[in-house]
């Protein structure tokens, strides 16, 4: 499912109305693809994406709220994952009003310092928290869902340069009853949900309809795939249990026949006995039918037969 984060995040390239949640949309972009400069002539900030329909939403988002341009300041191709990686950056004279209303910033004694957590004005309402959600996952989120016979499972990640910020993240989702967990990887802070129904709830949550009724699809194949191997597991379990008590029959009759003969055994036994012997890798059910009679009555004389034989190991 290479192209289903593309997917999901195609279903959120829509900026919310109010200002606040703009905001919290913003400031979540740059805590997840965004990083602070500074030069003698004081703060700027960048922002990468390797999208261009991400890049341009978010540069349109910003210069809605606060009438900053940006300039295109790299453009890479990475040879491994074959995708492009696009830098843009601003250092104009908003840089530190911009990077202060979206938590990045904060002023102290000593002027601006970074704020390492997630501060708590951007996400004081239900509408805001959702778009600095929506804004982590168009930044720093994948998702990935099984795909045909592959081992890939259910997994979706929002990726965090501050430990403190994935902390605080991982709170957030927890007030909308999503329970993520965290993992360092490298210098980076991985916050991800691992089921089925987290990533369920996840898509219900920020409205991505279509990847929901996709994972929902992918699910039910799943369990449909999983209920057929059962079930073959089950069919070939029974034929291995069948096929070991068959040879079991089939060694205890002819241990009566080297040990007694088959001439003194009843005529129905007799007929089993002879029966088994000639087609030994027969379940009962197949000999019954042969037979002519119930397989509850081919079992009552088989219990018989293997009755003989331990009377005979005792003896012996």
């Amino acid at each position: 499912m290479a192209n289903f984060t593309w997917e999901i995040k195609r279903e959120l390239l829509s900026p919310p109305e109010n200002a606040c949640c703009k905001v919290a949309e913003c400031a979540a972009y740059l805590r997840t693809s965004g990083s602070i400069t500074s030069s003698y002539q004081g703060f700027g900030f960048e922002i990468v994406s390797e999208n261009e329909r991400i890049a341009e939403y978010f540069i349109n988002l910003f210069e809605s709220v606060y009438g900053i341009r940006f300039v295109l300041k790299d453009a890479t191709v990475d040879p491994k994952r074959e995708r492009d990686k696009l830098t843009f950056a601003y250092d104009g004279e908003r840089a530190s009003q911009v990077l202060q209303e979206t938590g990045v910033l904060r002023r102290d004694e000593g002027g601006f310092a970074i704020n390492f957590g997630l501060s708590p004005y951007l996400v004081e309402n239900d509408c805001c928290a959702l778009s600095y959600v929506k804004g982590a996952f168009l930044g720093g989120g994948s998702c990935t869902i099984p795909s045909g016979s592959g081992k890939t499972g259910y997994h979706l990640e929002f990726v965090f340069s501050s430990y403190v910020i994935a902390e605080e993240f991982c709170s957030l989702l927890a007030s909308f009853e999503l329970l993520a967990r965290m993992v360092k990887r490298g210098d980076k802070t991985v916050v991800y949900l691992k089921s089925r129904d987290e990533l369920s709830d996840f898509f219900s949550l920020i409205g991505a309809h279509g990847a929901l009724k996709r994972l929902n699809s992918v699910s039910e194949a799943r369990e449909e795939n999983n209920k057929e191997n059962r079930v073959n597991n089950c069919i070939v379990g029974n034929m291995d249990r069948t096929a070991q008590a068959s040879a079991e029959q089939a060694i205890a009759i002819s241990a009566i026949k080297d040990r007694v003969g088959l001439d003194c055994l009843e005529a129905s036994l007799r007929q089993l006995a002879e029966a088994r012997i000639e087609f030994p890798m027969e379940s009962l059910r197949q000999l019954a039918e042969r037979l002519g009679v119930s397989k509850s009555c081919l079992n009552h004389r088989m219990r018989k037969l293997m009755e003989i034989y331990h009377d005979l190991d005792e003896t012996l």
